[in-house]
Formats: C-alpha cells, sequence, structure tokens
C-alpha cells in the first residue's frame, strides 16, 4: 500500500478558515432563514477596480488574435509587469530592488509555503504567536517540527508571543534562530512595526546568520507615512530577508491571484558542504520547475494598478476598508470591548469580553447575532481570549453586524 506524508497526521485539527466554514455550514442548514454576515476571512467584497477590469478584457482582446496571443509566459513574471513592480513599490521608496529580483506568482500564500523547497530541514525557526497558520502549518507538513502539545504548539518551532502586554511586539528572540516569520501589518493583531523595530530585525538576523521571511501583504493599509512599507527600506535587509507581496487585498485580486515575491540577489545560504550558495538562483529554478507563471490576462491587469487610474481606484478601495474598520473599532469601543488594530490594517483585533473564550465568542456571534469571526486561539496559543474581525465587507453589513453586537 503507499505510504502518506505522516507529516500531515500531525496537524491536530482542521485549518482554521475550513473549521469556521465547518462551523458556519452546520449552522445554516439548521438555521436556513439567518440572515449571517461574515467577517471572519479577510476576503476583499468590493468589485475589481476599472482600471484592472479593462486591461484584462483588452488582454482577452489580444488573446484572440495570432499577434496577441500568448502562450506561456516566462515563469518570473512578464519583465513589463516586474518593471512597473520595482519602480512604484520599491525604488520609489528608497528601496533597492531590481525587476530581476521580483518573481510574479499567484499568491503569496503560496510563496511563503513554497519558499520552504529551497531550505534545509535543519532550520531553527521561529515565529510570533499569535500567527497567520500558514507559516506553521507549512513546516508542520514538510516535517520540520515535532509533534504539537497540548497547548497547540509544535516541537521544535520558537514561538514568540504577542500581545496587548508588549504592544503587540514579538521580543528579539534571546538565542539565535534561522527563520525568522515576521507579518506587518500584522494578521490578525493588525500591530505595525516601525523602522527601528524592523532595524532591530535586521541587525539581529545579520549578526545570526538568519534569514526573514517578511509578509507585507497589507502594506497598502498603513496610515502612517513614517512607517516602512518594505523591509527594504531598511539597511541591510538585501543581505537577510525575503519579501512577500499580494495584490490581493489592495486590488481585489483574492478571485483572480496575482502576488510577487522578492528574492535579493547576493542573499546567500549555506549547503551541506559549508559553502554559500545565493538563494536567487535557488528560487528562480524551483520557479522555473514547479510554477508556469500568472496568466497573461492576469499579469496586464495587475500592470494597470500602477497606472494614474489605478493608483486612484486603488487607494480609494483602501480607504472604503479602513473606514469600515474605524467604524468597527468606534462601535465595539463604544459597548465596552477592548480593542486593538484596524487603524493601519483591515482587521480588528479584540479583547473577548467576560472572560470568554475564543472559540466560545465564535459560537455566541454565531448563534446570537448571526455575525461570523474569526477565534484568536486558532492563531496561536497566546491569541487565546482574543478575536479578529475582518473589515472586508460592504458598509451595510458592517453597520448591521455592529448594530447587532452593540444588542447582545
Amino acid at each position: 500500500m503507499v505510504q502518506v506524508n505522516s507529516n500531515y497526521l500531525k496537524l491536530k485539527a482542521g485549518y482554521l478558515f475550513p473549521e469556521i466554514a465547518r462551523r458556519v455550514k452546520s449552522f445554516s442548514e439548521a438555521n436556513p432563514n439567518s440572515a449571517l454576515i461574515r467577517l471572519g476571512i479577510g476576503d476583499v467584497t468590493e468589485p475589481l477596480p476599472l482600471a484592472c477590469r479593462e486591461a484584462m478584457k483588452a488582454a482577452i482582446d489580444e488573446m484572440g488574435t495570432n499577434a496577441g496571443f500568448h502562450g506561456y509566459g516566462p515563469e518570473q513574471g512578464y519583465g513589463w509587469l516586474r518593471d512597473a513592480i520595482a519602480k512604484h513599490d520599491f525604488q520609489a521608496r528608497g528601496c533597492q530592488i531590481s525587476p530581476e529580483e521580483i518573481f510574479v506568482s499567484d499568491g503569496s500564500k503560496c510563496d511563503s509555503s513554497n519558499i520552504l523547497d529551497i531550505l534545509g530541514s535543519g532550520n531553527r525557526i521561529a515565529v510570533t504567536d499569535p500567527v497567520y497558520p500558514v507559516y506553521v502549518d507549512s513546516n508542520v507538513m514538510a516535517g520540520r517540527t515535532g509533534e504539537a502539545g497540548d497547548n497547540g504548539r509544535y516541537g521544535g518551532l520558537s514561538y514568540l508571543p504577542i500581545s496587548a502586554d508588549n504592544g503587540f511586539a514579538a521580543q528579539i528572540p534571546n538565542e539565535p534562530v534561522d527563520l525568522i516569520y515576521l507579518c506587518f501589518p500584522n494578521n490578525p493583531t493588525g500591530a505595525v512595526a516601525t523602522k527601528e523595530q524592523l532595524k532591530a530585525w535586521v541587525d539581529f538576523a545579520r549578526s545570526n546568520g538568519s534569514l526573514i521571511l517578511f509578509d507585507a501583504a497589507y502594506e497598502a493599509f498603513i496610515q502612517d507615512p513614517g512607517l516602512p512599507h518594505s523591509i527594504y527600506e531598511i539597511e541591510g535587509a538585501r543581505e537577510c530577508a525575503i519579501e512577500f507581496r499580494s495584490f490581493s487585498k489592495n486590488a481585489g485580486f483574492t478571485g483572480t491571484r496575482c502576488a510577487f515575491t522578492v528574492v535579493p540577489k547576493g542573499l546567500k545560504g549555506k549547503a551541506d558542504d559549508g559553502s554559500e550558495v545565493e538563494l536567487w538562483g535557488l528560487w528562480n529554478r524551483r520557479q522555473s520547475t514547479k510554477f508556469n507563471g500568472v496568466s497573461y490576462i492576469i499579469q496586464r491587469g495587475a500592470e494597470a494598478v500602477y497606472s494614474d487610474q489605478g493608483q486612484q481606484e486603488i487607494k480609494a478601495l483602501v480607504n472604503f476598508y479602513m473606514e469600515n474598520a474605524a467604524i468597527i473599532r468606534r462601535e465595539l469601543s463604544a459597548a465596552g470591548i477592548e480593542v486593538h488594530g484596524g487603524e493601519h490594517a483591515p482587521y480588528v483585533w479584540l479583547k473577548t469580553p467576560s472572560g470568554i473564550d475564543s472559540w466560545g465568542f465564535f459560537d455566541h456571534l454565531l448563534q446570537k447575532a448571526n455575525v461570523v469571526g474569526t477565534p484568536g486561539s486558532g492563531f496561536g496559543a497566546a491569541g487565546e481570549g482574543y478575536f479578529r474581525l475582518s473589515a472586508f465587507n460592504s458598509r451595510a453589513n458592517v453597520d448591521e453586524a455592529m448594530r447587532r453586537i452593540r444588542a447582545l
């Protein structure tokens, strides 16, 4: 009989969001007339920007001609999109990132998992707690952890607790680690990092030969011009960091799929024989072998994000969701609930009231208010007693959800 990857058996429960979907499905089947409002999964709700739609339509028309037809494209992404990304997202902010260092993909979630393909299994790994579950689960699946303990934490991982007590800023480890997962603006807490805080991480990584895996999927929601959008705004980050970005949240590409990863040339790791190896070449080889690239049509849509019209429409989308976040913060605070986040990110991280545990509060909101959120404990042991609400929804639904919650 064929053998299975036994590392998958270490996963003690279903992935957080499928588990939420399972509970919601069960509730909906038992209550078919309930009017659910979903503020759980961070999926956008507003239509794709017009600039992107027009670019995609034009690309479809091109594909209908002999001269404009495109088959397999470059696995790394078309040059014109990589040029636009490098110019607008990095060089405009003083980051020395070239188009060749950008790899277009179908999602930063995929890339943050796939990056493990080029990294050794013996690396010591640090994650925040709470944490975006993919960082942990992908390492479990790849056999880079031990078993899960009673608190849900896996052996072999270094957990860095973040909470209101430390301002949701993870402390620098007091022992060397090789891989460090950082996400700012943070999912799930909505916290942000200053340049000084990121510099401390870069200094630590350079001193210890560590690699920072920096998830900046929510950078477009940063409101303070003094806060960094990229790890490469920090001197020395090219020597120790890979960055993941996405068009999903800022441009609404959750259903069309386009993202990119930045791997600086000169960034190195160590082979088994002790020699230094450039990670850019390994990632390029991985993508060329296992990935056929993002659709030409979708990449043309992503390119339109950087047009003048696209930038205006993206800004309007971001502002809309951040206004939703402000409403959630205001209404929850008025209800006497302790709230965090929601100022530079589309997520509000709230303290569950009356000592209710995270999943208990999930069920309470689902059954009594017909509102779906995300239990904090699903993001890690330190998330127990917290709860995440997403600002990705219509204004009418956000207003109604807050009315229902305040009425409880």
